[in-house]
């Protein structure tokens, strides 16, 4: 008897099929597509993942795989968008640039290296986690650190007008809310704490889509949205009403030669500083008291 060769996979591969390649569970296809573990197109409206870029990302996470640590990286802060951080790259004159698109992003390009370090906060709903889950799976082959930077509060930014009428994420339905790109932690988390409050997005009005979180909290307060998830920070900031739903926890991936090299060294000295954590103070939501914390070794 001949054994027949099994048919060649599909160029796209459909959710079962990369279940039964990876042997796992569909629901947990469904939950590496949710947190862009794994490559995935929503091009047709349904998660196809590109076979060849599914194969070299198998590849990827092999023991024994060179790190891209080699690479020359670029004096670039990565990733989320946070005011403090955003303040202290410029006021320490470490020497960094920044390229805030989002946490996933920011995770995707130092993954490439395309900078020194990425700011991120990314929940696990799994583990309960920030950060970790995410940079464990996607960067295992890097050089790297994860160190805490802050937790932060966010919640409902609102109109003046809207004060008291709003109380909860479920409040939220008829109104304009200003989103952010789909890449970054902010929306990830909006997205699953709508989930449970049983909010239907399909009945919030989205407005234009904000690129940072300062841009998101100005589309408010200049009267293009009814509310923005965003930081506590930012609503006192531009003094608008504020709903607090959680605390997260922000923290910067970092190239581990990087770290020991003038930009961040310059920073992180800047941040030792009283005048660091005056305006830290003066910032509502944030505690920097685990600030550089080893939460994660590559």
């Amino acid at each position: 008897m001949t054994d027949h060769p099994d048919p060649p996979l599909p160029e796209y591969l459909t959710v079962r099929e990369l279940a039964a390649l990876l042997r796992i569970k569909e629901r947990k296809v469904y939950d590496l597509a949710a947190s862009g573990d794994v490559p995935v197109s929503r091009a047709t409206g349904k998660l196809l993942f590109p076979r060849q870029q599914v194969e070299a990302w198998i590849a990827q996470a092999s023991s024994g795989g060179a790190p891209v640590s080699n690479v020359t990286r670029p004096a670039i802060c990565l990733g989320s968008h946070d005011p403090l951080l955003e303040w202290a790259i410029r006021q320490s004159r470490s020497g960094l640039a920044s390229f805030f698109e989002g946490s996933l992003d920011g995770v995707e390009r130092f993954r490439t290296g395309e900078g020194v370090a990425a700011g991120l906060h990314v929940f696990d709903p799994g583990s309960g986690t920030w950060n970790r889950s995410h940079v464990t799976a996607r960067c295992a082959d890097q050089d790297a650190v994860l160190v805490s930077w802050a937790k932060r509060v966010r919640g409902l930014v609102l109109r003046s007008e809207l004060d008291g009428e709003l109380r909860a994420i479920s409040d939220l339905a008829g109104r304009r809310l200003v989103p952010r790109q789909a890449e970054t932690g902010t929306q990830i988390l909006f997205t699953k704490l709508a989930a449970d409050a049983g909010l239907d997005l399909s009945a919030v009005k989205m407005t234009e889509t904000a690129p940072s979180e300062t841009d998101a909290v100005l589309a408010v307060a200049d009267g293009r949205g009814d509310a923005a998830f965003g930081l506590e920070s930012l609503a006192r900031q531009h003094n608008l009403p504020f709903v607090p739903v959680i605390e997260e926890e922000f923290d910067l991936l970092v190239d581990r030669r990087a770290w020991f090299e003038p930009p961040m060294q310059r920073l992180m000295e800047f941040c030792r500083d009283q005048s660091f954590a005056t305006h830290a103070a003066h910032l509502a939501g944030y505690d920097i008291s685990g600030l550089g914390e080893v939460r994660w070794n590559a």
